[in-house]
């Protein structure tokens, strides 16, 4: 397994390895069409081949490289199902699987962090890894009180391979959607790289975790691990037991898919207004179904900060775009500089629908199927990897401004994995209950969990 810290150099040439296979298999699938094979098993072919190489390439080098991954899983519905098994596999594994970091890496770090009497605080650690992830991995342990814990420990060197990958990832961002076209890596990439430090400094996450399970103690519906201890490079937290959200997607019955995925909306719109803080990275690997069906929410190294909750602007938005009323709707987007000045007149209702519309159509309905067909009809993406849906042309050209594009992508996250639980959610009483400005209605007290 290649080191974390291994050079610069040779991690970029692993990088570049993706979009030149890609082009390369192009290359050679043109041979084979000439040749006489049929087209669409020619496609098939070169999209399991490159699905291989994205989850062998993200997953090995940790780092920037699979925190991009990650964040890409979440598109996976909206690929054209012929075409999505490969990269379904590919990206899922994603979500918690990586090459683990060896046993003496895992000391060498805890000596360093906790100090050399480290052991002294726990009365067992098992060495080998419950989880691997991108610049950590996680550990079980029994804290000295028997508590059982889990241990997050960043890999050496993550700080210099996140930075690193991530300034090469945006230079590839164009080519990399053409292995995922509904995702727009650019301002994916972006946001990664504001939010770096954060994402490095494990007391800083601490914080955030501390913050979160305050907020949410005692709740029947959710549970967020405590922190026991931390250090800039390792947390110790409270161990959750449960169903990972990815077995629920991939064999859970109808009523566990739409419970799932009505507490992963509720939490993640309600967090704004209970915590003042909003869960930054819903992709299904930091989701757990406790035994006694709670919630539970894992990961805290990606959170924005909304002391005052959401903006009322938001909903207005959402309320206008649900009632098709565009007019107002381009003033509510200028309003909250969502439209540059120099955009006045320039975006036509059917740009504005491209770009709202994953977002907009479940609130027309008391209850909404979420389905991967549907997903893909809105996503409008082509077989063709050339295409590039609409919408997301257009929100490359919009002002969103810095402290909603967070939102956008946890937004966008929560419909991918709803649509990837097939599930039935009543959106609009969510959106109603939680988000500020957009519905007056009477809203329904089972969508307010206890705080």
């Amino acid at each position: 397994m290649p080191k974390i810290t291994e050079g610069a150099g040779r991690r970029n040439a692993k990088l570049a390895a993706i979009p030149l296979g890609l082009a390369g298999r192009a290359v050679a699938g043109g041979a084979k069409r000439l040749a006489g094979k049929d087209k669409d098993e020619v496609q098939l072919e070169l999209l399991e081949k490159t699905a291989e190489q994205l989850f062998d390439v993200l997953g090995e080098l940790k780092g920037g490289a699979m925190k991009v991954g990650q964040a890409l899983s979440i598109y996976e519905a909206a690929i054209p199902e012929q075409f999505g098994e490969p990269f379904r596999e590919a990206l899922t594994k994603l979500q918690a699987e990586a090459p683990p970091m060896p046993a003496k890496k895992v000391h060498q770090v805890l000596d360093q962090q906790l100090g050399t009497k480290w052991r002294e605080r726990f009365q067992d650690f098992d060495d080998t890894p419950a989880a691997s992830a991108s610049i950590g991995q996680v550990h079980r342990a029994t804290w000295s009180d028997g508590r059982a814990v889990a241990v997050k420990v960043q890999y050496p060197g993550a700080d210099h391979a996140l930075r690193a990958d991530l300034k090469t990832l945006r230079r590839m961002g164009s080519l990399i959607e053409k292995l995922v076209p509904a995702a727009d890596v650019k301002a994916m990439v972006d946001e990664l790289i504001d939010r770096t430090d954060d994402e490095l400094d494990y007391q800083s996450e601490a914080s955030y975790q501390r913050q979160f399970a305050k907020a949410y103690a005692d709740d029947p519906d959710f549970y967020i691990p405590k922190i026991i201890a931390s250090s800039p490079k390792v947390v110790v937290s409270e161990w959750v037991d449960g169903t990972p959200l990815s077995k629920i997607i991939s064999g859970g019955t109808q009523e566990q898919r739409d419970d799932a995925a009505a507490k992963m909306s509720i939490f993640e719109l309600s967090s704004p207004v209970r915590a003042g803080l909003l869960h930054g990275d819903p992709h299904p690997g930091n989701f757990r179904i406790m035994p006694d069906g709670r919630f539970a929410v894992l990961d805290f190294g990606a959170v924005g900060s909304y002391p005052n909750g959401l903006d009322p602007i938001i909903g207005k938005i959402f309320g206008l775009a649900r009632d098709e009323k565009y007019d107002e709707l381009r003033e509510a987007l200028e309003e909250g500089h969502f439209i540059p000045p120099d955009f006045h007149g320039r975006i036509s209702t059917e740009e504005m629908v491209a770009f709202l519309g994953s977002y907009t159509e479940p609130l027309k309905y008391d209850e909404f199927h979420f389905t991967r067909e549907w997903l893909q009809d809105m996503s409008n993406v082509s077989t063709d990897p050339d295409n590039v849906m609409q919408g997301y042309k257009l929100v490359r050209n919009l002002n969103a401004p810095k402290e909603y594009v967070m939102l956008g992508r946890v937004l966008a996250g929560c419909v991918g994995i709803a649509a990837q639980l097939e599930a039935n959610i009543h959106y609009h009483d969510i959106a109603a209950a939680w988000i500020p400005g957009y519905c007056d209605e009477v809203k329904d007290p089972k969508y307010f969990p206890a705080a």
